[in-house]
């Protein structure tokens, strides 16, 4: 059975996290989710909660086969943790699939060589993506390589159709 990983932090988008969290889950994937401390309560931006299964650094990229990066104001949080950073830096390093919906592509600006690739995000991180090589379009979900971006919770369908899809 493929284990994806998704982040969580304080400060979360609710639906960026539960919905591809459920949706993986039913398609039959082992779904952990990894904070930068294990067994931690962490609240969404509408106080619901999530608890870590693990911490960023009791992980490894060679054990998963993704990672999903919800948006929400978590990953400025998540940015500040280097076990965070290295981690998705090796999945991306391994070519594994790295997925970022709206402010989740932030992590990817940290920790992914974005040269030559094409993504999207909440339009006010454009120019975080832009500056660090990336082309910017507006698109509900774009895929190049292994890098997987939507824009907002509206584009939540598209982008774990997506994953599911690049997961075969």
């Amino acid at each position: 059975m493929k284990r994806i990983a998704i982040l969580v932090e304080n400060l979360y988008e609710d639906l960026e996290l539960h919905y591809p969290y459920l949706r993986l889950k039913e398609a039959g994937f082992q779904v952990d989710l990894i904070g930068s401390e294990k067994g931690v309560e962490y609240l969404s931006k509408h106080g619901y909660p999530a608890i870590s299964d693990f911490a960023s650094s009791q992980i490894s990229a060679q054990d998963y086969a993704a990672v999903v990066v919800p948006g929400g104001y978590s990953p400025d949080m998540m940015r500040r943790c280097e076990a965070t950073i290295e981690f998705v830096r090796q999945m991306d390093a391994r070519g594994k699939i790295v997925a970022a919906i709206c402010h989740g592509p932030w992590i990817m600006a940290s920790a992914c060589n974005l040269s030559g690739r094409t993504l999207t995000s909440f339009f006010s991180i454009r120019d975080d993506l832009v500056n660090a090589g990336a082309t910017y379009v507006d698109e509900e979900v774009v895929l190049s390589g292994n890098l997987i971006t939507s824009r907002t919770p509206q584009d939540l369908i598209a982008f774990t159709t997506a994953i599911i899809s690049a997961l075969g």
